[in-house]
């Protein structure tokens, strides 16, 4: 039963729940983590952990992309970002980072480093060079994943499939099914999906009715939640994100048996920073997790410790800024490798490194070997 609570006379909330707010709850079986199988089947792509990179230029350098396949997870390009708008990325991220170094904390965070990421995506797009880049990715073997923004996704999916893109990730920090723009023609992600040859994942979405219909538009998968972005502070709008997954969950069992057997994959994407919180997003019902932040402190990240989410660099209303990565904090300097953050070993003991292990136990202390199996798991509130 769903818990509705008044706020005032004749208005009503629904009381849900973040990810800090529940446990997972053991069972009388244990297993050895050895015997657990992280493996994310999507379409027709397997994938050795479900762990999908938020779409940044902090994290994805053609470096990163191509780490991120060998293990095992999912890179995605942000065909909007950096990649095709400068010859030199390593000098245009230099420029945030430097931003980021030079100003006070507050400035930093506020306008400095902001500043220059608007500046940087004001340059244009250049088609080739955006393509030339990700040819090299694909040509790595890595699975290529580009994201493209749902106002721009009639302009930039043609061209970034043609380039070699495998899955097209069509995000925003909030999306619907049909996305409507005065004085010009309505994007209907069914009838666009629908014309596309590559499987499409798209969100964000915070709730049941918004999940089926994007479930509805032929999806492969669906992304809820909007990352790590300020829509709390900027738009008052928040997702709280065991509630939200569980939602997704249910619209899923229902286009299940609506369709009589069409399964879309969940994609959690927000309060995610450890492998307790991947742990927790699976158990509400996710198959796969998409991780920001505490993937910046890998050294592979072309942010070099820094993170900023895509929505950073809007020209007119950020939502995010350039931040140090909180995996940082216990150690320095001292940047880990993205196989150490994945998959360990780990010296740190709150879930920032070894994250996939992390997971593995979790399933295993459950009695669980499986993905599918551990959403069924016990969960408590506190």
């Amino acid at each position: 039963m769903r818990d509705y609570v008044e706020i005032g006379i004749g208005r009503e909330a629904r009381r849900t729940y973040n990810l800090s707010d529940i446990a997972i709850i053991p069972s009388r079986r244990t297993r050895s983590s050895q015997d657990v199988d992280t493996t994310w089947h999507i379409d027709a792509y397997t994938f050795d952990i479900p762990v999908m990179a938020h779409p940044t230029d902090a994290l994805a350098s053609p470096e990163f992309c191509i780490e991120m396949g060998r293990q095992g997870g999912l890179a995605v390009i942000n065909a909007e970002g950096l990649w095709g708008r400068h010859e030199d990325l390593d000098a245009a991220l230099g420029r945030v980072i430097a931003a980021a170094e030079e100003g006070t904390p507050l400035d930093a965070i506020s306008t400095t480093a902001t500043a220059v990421l608007q500046e940087l995506h004001s340059a244009p797009v250049n088609d080739e060079l955006l393509a030339g880049r990700i040819k090299e990715v694909r040509d790595s073997g890595a699975t290529v994943a580009v994201r493209v923004s749902p106002q721009r996704a009639r302009e930039f999916a043609p061209k970034v499939i043609a380039a070699g893109a495998e899955l097209l990730i069509i995000q925003g920090t909030m999306i619907s099914a049909e996305h409507v723009t005065s004085g010009g023609e309505p994007l209907n992600l069914k009838e666009f999906i629908g014309s596309l040859d590559v499987p499409v994942i798209a969100g964000g979405v915070a709730d049941y009715t918004t999940a089926l219909h994007l479930m509805r538009t032929g999806a492969a998968g669906v992304i809820v939640g909007g990352g790590t972005n300020t829509n709390a502070f900027a738009l008052g709008i928040e997702t709280q994100m065991a509630t939200a997954i569980a939602d997704v969950a249910a619209a899923r069992r229902e286009y299940l048996d609506e369709t009589g057997g069409r399964y879309v994959h969940i994609i959690a994407d927000g309060e995610i920073e450890t492998s307790g919180d991947v742990a927790k997003a699976i158990a509400c019902g996710a198959d796969a997790v998409v991780l920001g932040e505490v993937l910046s402190q890998s050294e592979e990240a072309a942010g070099r410790g820094y993170y900023w989410p895509s929505v950073a660099a809007h020209p007119r209303f950020p939502r995010g800024f350039v931040a140090e990565s909180p995996g940082l904090l216990l150690d320095g300097e001292n940047r880990p490798s993205l196989e150490t953050v994945l998959n360990g070993p780990s010296r740190e003991p709150y879930g920032y490194q070894n994250i996939v292990g992390g997971l593995r136990r979790a399933m295993a202390k459950c009695g669980y070997t499986d993905l599918k199996s551990f959403q069924k798991v016990g969960l408590s509130v506190s």
